[in-house]
């Protein structure tokens, strides 16, 4: 059924955005929706959607699929209603639509692949490094005490390596949340608005909008479950407490000259061994929650992009609690070199890959919150 039919006439750059067009439309005409998330509310303030509605709304989906199921339209019915699968997919296109630098954007189209490259070359590149550095001295030797990880592998070595690939990827990921929110419309200073900056914050710590309106989210089974939202909350806080122990980590080396490792009682092994498992458990948990998923509102074309970003966190925290592990132990410098080498595959596939919805997610509520303090 052609877009016009239902009075969207702004042509768009792909299928996929019109087809969106088209749902958007016929959800403004019907609203029964419009309790289940902010989708709807937003959609409701617009009568015609350009390319950056329709990429700001489908990074305001968290993909529930409550309104699938709700929806009088969906299929069977002819004007085929799959407001979930067709958000899903703009939003993927997103991704590439704003990533930087520009000639970059096609990883996005075969991201599974190049994460899983990404990761065998980083860990074969760690091993042959320290390999080659002191031989099998270095590699299975028995490393003990502060300082032990620089016998490996330098401390300067690590900052220089680790330092340029972290840089790099922040700088990535900050010209595309650049990009994309200038393309829905914002100016720069929408992001010191504090009041709806606390709001986003708020709703995208407690992932407000991934319950289905309270239920929580549908699987295949068709019974609703909120493991999903629990779940994320455990692999997202893992992740931040990783983060944490690094920034422990490098305050202790560089303000308090304390050389890692560190005692298993302090401060960054305790939130390391927290983040790790929240990792793991949580990461364990989206895998299920992936393959439960209703059939009909899922992107399979995206499955390698879901599943590879869920990999490499799952193996970010299990690689650590290994080298926790292990770190007294004749084989500390594998269990170094896998652990770095999957960080460093994370850090240079972050911006091309399924991290960036975090991002975009958060300013798609960061632009609702504003909206609806100025229609109210």
């Amino acid at each position: 059924m052609p877009a016009t039919e239902f009075g969207a006439t702004a042509p768009h750059s792909s299928d996929d955005l019109a087809e969106a067009d088209r749902l958007m439309t016929i959800c403004n005409s019907c609203r029964y929706c419009e309790g289940l998330c902010a989708v709807f509310p937003a959609m409701e303030m617009r009568r015609a959607f350009a390319d950056g509605d329709l990429n700001y709304l489908a990074n305001l989906c968290h993909g529930c699929g409550a309104c699938y199921h709700d929806c009088q339209f969906s299929p069977p019915h002819e004007f085929n209603v799959n407001v979930p699968r067709s958000l899903s997919r703009v939003r993927a296109q997103s991704y590439a639509s704003y990533a930087w630098p520009r000639a970059l954007s096609s990883l996005f189209a075969r991201n599974g692949l190049v994460v899983g490259l990404s990761l065998a070359l980083a860990v074969a590149g760690f091993l042959i490094g320290f390999t080659f550095r002191d031989g099998r001295a270095t590699l299975f030797g028995a490393h003990a005490g502060p300082g032990a990880f620089y016998d490996v592998m330098p401390h300067g070595a690590m900052v220089v390596i680790f330092g340029g690939a972290f840089l790099y990827a922040l700088l990535a990921l900050v010209m595309a949340a650049r990009h994309f929110w200038q393309d829905i419309g914002e100016e720069p200073s929408g992001l010191a608005d504090q009041r709806s900056l606390a709001q986003a914050m708020r709703d995208a710590l407690a992932l407000r909008y991934l319950d289905g309106g309270g239920l929580g989210c549908m699987n295949e089974d068709e019974r609703p479950t909120d493991r999903r939202r629990f779940h994320h909350h455990l692999t997202f806080y893992g992740f931040l407490a990783c983060f944490a122990a690094t920034s422990v980590a490098t305050l202790y080396h560089y303000l308090f000259g304390r050389e890692a490792p560190y005692p298993i009682y302090d401060l960054p092994v305790l939130l390391g061994t927290l983040g790790g498992v929240g990792l793991v458990i949580g990461c364990a948990g989206l895998f299920a929650a992936r393959w439960r998923r209703e059939p009909a509102i899922a992107d399979e074309e995206r499955f390698g992009m879901d599943v590879a970003f869920i990999a490499m966190l799952f193996l970010t925290g299990a690689s650590g609690l290994a080298l926790l592990a292990l770190r007294a132990t004749v084989v500390m410098g594998i269990a170094l070199a896998l652990h770095l080498g999957v960080v460093f595959a994370l850090f240079i596939t972050m911006p091309y890959g399924k991290f960036v919805h975090g991002i975009y997610r958060f300013l798609a509520l960061l632009r609702y919150a504003k909206e609806r303090r100025n229609s109210g």
